[in-house]
C-alpha cells in the first residue's frame, strides 16, 4: 500500500536541513548557529566546533568561542579562518573572538545569490521526492496494488505536499532575503 507521510516527512526534513543552512549565513548580527557548519579537525575527527568549545554571542556583533582544550586553540583558530564566513578570529588564550563586521552592499546581494541558490536546490530535492512517490504509485498500478481512480488520488496529495513545501521554502528565502537587506 501507498503511505504518502513518508514523502511528506521527507520533505519536512529537506526544510528542516534547508533552515539550518540559512542560520549558518552570516547576517550582520552575530549569530551562533553561524558556526554550525565549520568542522574542526581534533583526536583525529572532524567535530561540530561546539563540541570542542562553548559558543556565545555577549554583543550582537561579537560571537566568543571558549575553547576548553587549550591544544585545539589554533586547530579552532585555522577552521574559522578556512569557513567562508568572512570572519577574523582574535584569540586571547583559550578564548576567541570573532567580530562580526557590517555586510558591504556587495556582500549583501552575494549572500541574497546563495539563499536563493540555496533555495533552489531545496525545490529541486522537494520535486525529486514527489518524482519518487509518483514512480512509486505508478509501480503500484503496474502492480495492481492500487486502482487507477487510488493513484490519481494520491497523485493529487503528492501534489499538494510538493506545492506547500516550495511555497515554505519561498517564504524561508523571503524572510532571510529581508533579513539580509535590512541594515
Amino acid at each position: 500500500m501507498f503511505n504518502e507521510k513518508i514523502y511528506s516527512q521527507k520533505m519536512d526534513k529537506t526544510i528542516e536541513v534547508f533552515a539550518k543552512e540559512l542560520t549558518s549565513l552570516r547576517t550582520g548580527r552575530a549569530n551562533s548557529s553561524m558556526l554550525d557548519l565549520i568542522k574542526v579537525d581534533v583526536y583525529g575527527q572532524a567535530m561540530p566546533i561546539n563540541q570542542v568549545a562553548s559558543i556565545t554571542t555577549p554583543e550582537a556583533r561579537m560571537i566568543n568561542v571558549q575553547v576548553w582544550d587549550a591544544n585545539n586553540v589554533q586547530l579552532v583558530d585555522a577552521a574559522i579562518q578556512k569557513s567562508e564566513l568572512g570572519l577574523n578570529p582574535q584569540v586571547d588564550g583559550q578564548l576567541i573572538r570573532l567580530p562580526v563586521p557590517d555586510l558591504s552592499e556587495e556582500r549583501r546581494a552575494e549572500i541574497k545569490k546563495m539563499i536563493k541558490s540555496m533555495g533552489e536546490k531545496c525545490k529541486v530535492s522537494v520535486r525529486n521526492i514527489r518524482r519518487e512517490a509518483n514512480d512509486d504509485l505508478k509501480n503500484l498500478l503496474k502492480n495492481k496494488d492500487i486502482g487507477e481512480d487510488d493513484e490519481k488520488k494520491f497523485e493529487k496529495m503528492v501534489q499538494t505536499f510538493t506545492d506547500e513545501h516550495i511555497k515554505l521554502i519561498d517564504e524561508k528565502v523571503g524572510t532571510k532575503e529581508k533579513e539580509i537587506m535590512t541594515i
